[in-house]
């Protein structure tokens, strides 16, 4: 039986109506299940009304809240494909998405007014509905609440295909280009299984959200605890301080933090101010964790268990858990419970204890392929196993434990940053000949993007090139340093050797 992911609200609304399913901390928000049922039956049948049809691609931009999740379950119910944007974009990158993707309906908050003005000016895109959430909407565009309030709550939930499209989450890739990553409603199904079957994860657990939910590591633990009956806690943007306060007075039980989140919750404790004893473990992924800040938070009586995932998984890879979590502290440990995982060398064979090699996964939860790119979707599935561009090793016990990244991606900040999109802007400068990026370690983000560039024009300065990024990339994006040699080292087939620049500058980022 293919259940519509939708319906797992709905079914939860049904058992348990007066549970706790939804914390909005900004807004000051709290909704049972069956109001949040309510408002996402509400949004599918606005959508419905409106002339949207089964398959149209709704684009989501909007911070955490509440919007987000009644839109994501409620596009879901009416058939639709959500497609989360990340708002840390500027608007050519997000022109791309919505051209790409074929939006016809966008959902975004008031935050981003501006930038969609600026993308309703141009013309380009497919979308033909601007709902806005929040503030006064300008001409042309349509006010969300009265939008979402002015239809019927009647439950609606369209009858779906495994392989029709729940969403589709744009990732970048080695190209420059972002890549559409299509998820079905049997694969993100599939995914919640794996994790709940996995992870410490308990009925009406508390979890606290402060992760962007365009993000597939924040959003498939928030669709496993509305499955669970679980209460979601949501903030708006992580702030440590308020996440220790939150942890208190919500009572939460467990959250997923990158390391630079952690990091920022040890420096801001206050162990005489702040009671967590409610804290039963915490998930952390997006880089390896440092054993040390594991230890750290085992000496608060907080496991950490370190979660390797990608886009293409829906989330889930690999998860250490229990006891495991301190005795192979910096693993990642096993596949989860419906995954496969394997490391193959070169010539596909597993690889020995110790000995490195590429991560593979397998499993019902893997996309469904990569939107309008099937060539990229063969190369990345092969025989059932997708290619990760991950290095890893295996023990004896078979504990995988991340090393590296074949497709020289860095993370800066728990968001993935590639080399290739910064090369190709900073290609456009007239004054720059050739390019390479690669990361430097950055105290407070993890990783900083540095170029090594050619210069056409002696002149060119540091500042220049930063300043040629902005407004063309994402803040997290733009370099933080810049160094300027004679010729940028590549292998016969033309290929940059960033391992030699990385040996050339291995210093740490100012920021």
């Amino acid at each position: 039986m293919t259940v519509n992911i939708g319906s797992i609200l709905t079914r939860r609304a049904r058992r348990d109506p007066e549970l706790e399913s939804l914390v909005d901390v900004a807004a000051g928000l709290r909704l049972t299940y069956s109001e949040l049922d309510d408002r996402s039956n509400r949004l599918a049948n606005a959508l419905l009304d409106s002339g949207a049809k089964k398959g149209d691609r709704v684009g989501l931009l909007l911070m955490n809240g509440v919007e987000f999740v009644e839109c994501f379950f409620g596009a879901a119910k009416g058939g639709f494909v959500n497609v989360p944007l990340n708002w840390r974009l500027v608007a050519d990158e997000l022109e791309f998405i919505l051209s790409d993707s074929g939006v016809s309906v966008l959902v975004f908050s008031h935050d981003f007014a501006e930038i969609v003005s600026d993308l309703r000016a141009r013309g380009t895109t497919s979308v033909e509905q601007w709902i806005q959430v929040g503030g006064a909407p300008a001409d042309g565009c349509l006010a969300y609440e009265s939008f979402r309030t002015s239809a019927s709550p009647d439950p609606c939930v369209t009858e779906v295909d495994g392989d029709d499209l729940v969403f589709i989450m744009y990732t970048s890739g080695t190209t420059g280009l972002p890549k559409g990553v299509m998820h079905s409603h049997d694969t993100v199904m599939w995914m919640i299984f794996t994790m709940i079957s996995t992870s410490d994860m308990h009925r009406q657990d508390r979890y606290l959200n402060s992760m962007p939910l365009f993000h597939v590591g924040a959003l498939a633990p928030a669709l496993g605890s509305v499955h669970m009956g679980g209460a979601l806690v949501i903030m708006r943007a992580f702030d440590p301080v308020q996440s220790w306060e939150l942890i208190e007075a919500e009572k939460i039980t467990s959250t997923l933090m990158v390391p630079a989140m952690l990091q920022f919750m040890l420096g801001v404790l206050d162990k005489a101010k702040h009671d967590f004893s409610s804290l039963r473990w915490i998930m952390s992924g997006a880089a390896p964790v440092p054993v040390t800040l594991i230890q750290a938070y085992l000496d608060l009586g907080v496991e950490i268990q370190q979660v390797y995932g990608l886009t293409e998984t829906c989330g889930p890879a690999c998860l250490i858990t229990g006891a495991d979590a301190v005795r192979k502290a910096g693993s990642t440990g096993h596949a989860f419970f419906f995954t496969e995982a394997k490391v193959v060398n070169a010539q596909g064979h597993e690889v020995a204890p110790g000995e490195a090699g590429e991560v593979l996964v397998a499993g019902p939860h893997v996309m469904v392929g990569y939107w309008n790119r099937p060539e990229a979707t063969a190369e990345t599935i092969v025989d059932g196993w997708l290619h990760t561009g991950d290095v890893a090793t295996v023990d004896e016990g078979g504990f995988i434990t991340i090393v590296d990244r074949v497709k020289d991606m860095l993370i800066s900040g728990g968001e993935n940053v590639y080399p290739a999109e910064i090369e190709n802007v900073l290609l456009g400068h007239p004054g720059v000949s050739d390019a390479g990026v690669i990361g430097i370690p950055s105290k407070k983000w993890g990783e900083s993007p540095l170029a090594v560039l050619v210069r056409s024009d002696s002149e060119l300065t540091a500042q220049d090139v930063m300043d040629h990024c902005k407004g063309k990339l994402a803040p997290f994006k733009v370099v933080k340093a810049v160094e300027f040699v004679d010729e940028i080292p590549r292998n016969p087939s033309g290929k940059i050797l960033k391992r030699e620049l990385r040996e050339l500058f291995s210093y740490d980022a100012s920021e």
